[in-house]
This record gives C-alpha cells, sequence and structure tokens, in this order.
C-alpha cells in the first residue's frame, strides 16, 4: 500500500484548471501541503476555493492539471483514498430522524477502520446528544456532528470546507479546538475559510485564491510581514474627498497608501507618531475626519494590498 513519506506532500496540485460553460473557476492552481499542517484556503466568493477543494477530494473532475492525495491519484487509488480521508462540505445534509448516535454508526459502516461511534462523540461533545434527533439539534451542534461524520473512518486528512460559517463565537471556538485536536494527534487539515481570526489562528501556511489562481502562499505571519508595517491605520474624510497620496507618504511611519471610494487605509511602523502627524495633516488641509481607526495587519490587509479588493467582496 502506498503511503506518505516524511518527505511527500499530503495534497500536490499543480496547473489545475476547471471551466464552467464561459466561466473559468480555477485557472492554473499550484498548491502544496505538507504532511501534519492545517492548510488554509483564502478568498473572497467566487475565487475558486470550493471548486479547488472539490477537485482535491475528488468529487469534481478538472480540465487540466495533476492532483496528488497522500502521494496517490484518484484514477488510481479511489477506492483507498476514500477510506483515508475525511470530508465536510459547505452544507451537510444529514437525515433528520435519525438520532445522533444512529448517524454516526451509519457513516462508521462505509469504512473498513475507524473509530467506534460513541468515542468519536465525546471527541467532538456530542456524547449527551446521542440520542437526540439530528433536526432538533442547533446549529453548532449540527456542524460539529458533520465534523464528526468526517472523523469517524480515523483519517489521514481532513477536508474542511468554510467549516465555522454562521456559527455563534461559543460554537466556532469549540469546532476550532476539534480541527487542532486532529492536527496534534498527526492529522493533516485542508479548509476553505473567509475568516482571517480563524486562519490566522488555526493555519501553519495559507495559500490566498484570487480569481482562480494562488496570488500568494505561506506562514500567515510571513504574508502579514510583506506588508512592511505591523500596523493598519484607515481613516474617511466628510465628503470622501481623498488627500494627496505623495502628502500621506512623507507622514511618519507610513510605508504604504491604498485609497478606494469610500476610505483611505495607511500600513504604518509607528501610529503613535503617524496617527498624530496625521490629524494635524487633516486640519491643515480644513478637511473633517468622519472615522479612524486602527489595528494590527492581517491577511485581509495583504489581499487588498495584492488586489485592492476585500476578501468578502461578492
Amino acid at each position: 500500500m502506498n503511503s506518505v513519506t516524511p518527505t511527500t506532500p499530503a495534497v500536490r496540485c499543480r496547473g489545475l484548471v476547471k471551466r464552467y460553460d464561459q466561466v473559468v473557476a480555477v485557472n492554473g492552481l499550484d498548491i502544496e501541503v505538507r504532511r501534519g499542517e492545517c492548510f488554509g484556503l483564502l478568498g473572497p466568493n467566487g475565487a475558486g476555493k470550493t471548486t479547488t477543494i472539490e477537485i482535491i477530494q475528488g468529487l469534481t473532475p478538472p480540465d487540466q492539471g495533476e492532483v496528488h492525495v497522500l502521494g496517490l491519484t484518484w484514477a488510481k487509488n479511489e477506492r483507498e483514498l476514500r477510506q483515508r480521508m475525511g470530508t465536510q462540505l459547505q452544507e451537510t445534509k444529514l437525515p433528520e430522524k435519525l438520532t445522533v448516535l444512529e448517524t454516526i454508526t451509519l457513516f462508521r459502516s462505509f469504512y473498513k477502520k475507524g473509530v467506534p461511534a460513541v468515542e468519536v462523540l465525546a471527541k467532538v461533545g456530542l456524547q449527551e446528544k446521542q440520542g437526540a434527533w439530528v433536526n432538533k439539534l442547533s446549529g453548532g451542534q449540527r456542524q460539529r456532528l458533520a465534523v464528526a461524520c468526517a472523523l469517524v473512518c480515523d483519517p489521514d486528512i481532513l477536508f474542511l470546507d468554510e467549516p465555522t460559517t454562521g456559527l455563534d463565537p461559543q460554537s466556532r471556538y469549540q469546532l476550532w479546538e476539534i480541527i487542532q485536536q486532529f492536527q496534534a494527534r498527526g492529522g493533516t487539515v485542508v479548509l476553505t475559510t473567509h475568516y482571517m481570526e480563524e486562519a490566522e489562528r488555526l493555519c501553519d501556511r495559507v495559500a490566498i485564491v484570487d480569481h482562480g489562481k494562488t496570488i500568494a502562499q505561506g506562514p500567515p505571519q510571513e504574508l502579514i510581514a510583506t506588508l512592511g508595517a505591523e500596523h493598519v491605520v484607515d481613516f474617511a474624510l466628510e465628503g470622501g474627498g481623498p488627500l494627496d497620496e505623495t502628502v500621506l507618504l512623507a507622514l511618519p511611519g507610513v510605508t504604504g497608501v491604498h485609497t478606494d471610494q469610500m476610505k483611505t487605509r495607511l500600513t504604518v511602523t509607528r501610529p503613535h507618531e503617524a496617527m498624530p502627524a496625521l490629524m494635524n495633516l487633516v486640519r491643515d488641509q480644513g478637511a473633517t475626519l468622519t472615522e479612524l481607526t486602527t489595528h494590527r495587519g492581517t491577511l485581509e490587509d495583504v489581499f487588498i494590498a495584492m488586489t485592492g479588493r476585500h476578501l468578502r467582496d461578492e
């Protein structure tokens, strides 16, 4: 049986292309996921994240390109791969009139080996709900049940597509703990998300995807470091008129300027100097601030710097 060696990528994609009529969903995408890491695919809606993860999982065939998962290919090793991977789709439809325990028992029956149903329910904190019908669960409990169905085969690799979308903060943190515990046991995780805090908290490395292509790839903090500054200052003026970019770049600690129709964004190294200087500049220009905020740089800021758009843009 083929297996992943310490030097074999858990996932390797080269030149992936997928078209739907005239729409190119994935356009020559390359990614590589290392064994034992949590790898995130980030991008706005329509960037090609879900299509990419469906191709990797063997759910959608690519029009072009190569995919290797655990050193295997879908053309030659589909049966083995299905036994060694767990999947949580963006929308998981489970039988409403089965109990939680019956649902996990059903999924466990699909695999040659795996985790006892009651054990996997304990891992996701649903042991007290094992007798409840699926349609009586809260949104967070349903998501944990969907992840339990993915974990029941004791997979080598776990695929999660927007696992915490729509969840309250407590349910989100509970799922984060489940993911971290799986990785701590040696598992590999591939997830898509548009929550930057989630990516920065969970992922060892991320690929930022836009228009079906990988535009940046690496550890979150290394990508954030490419901004050239640790902090970001956003401001808006009454009437929306922008200040001259050359003048803004001359402010102390300012390393970059991005202006859109609504506000201006500065990357800064010394916010305690940049912000008073900015306020003085605004006053001298006879303008009025309607918004002024500062935050540490995030992956969202990296995406804006590279594309001029927000990750949550439709």
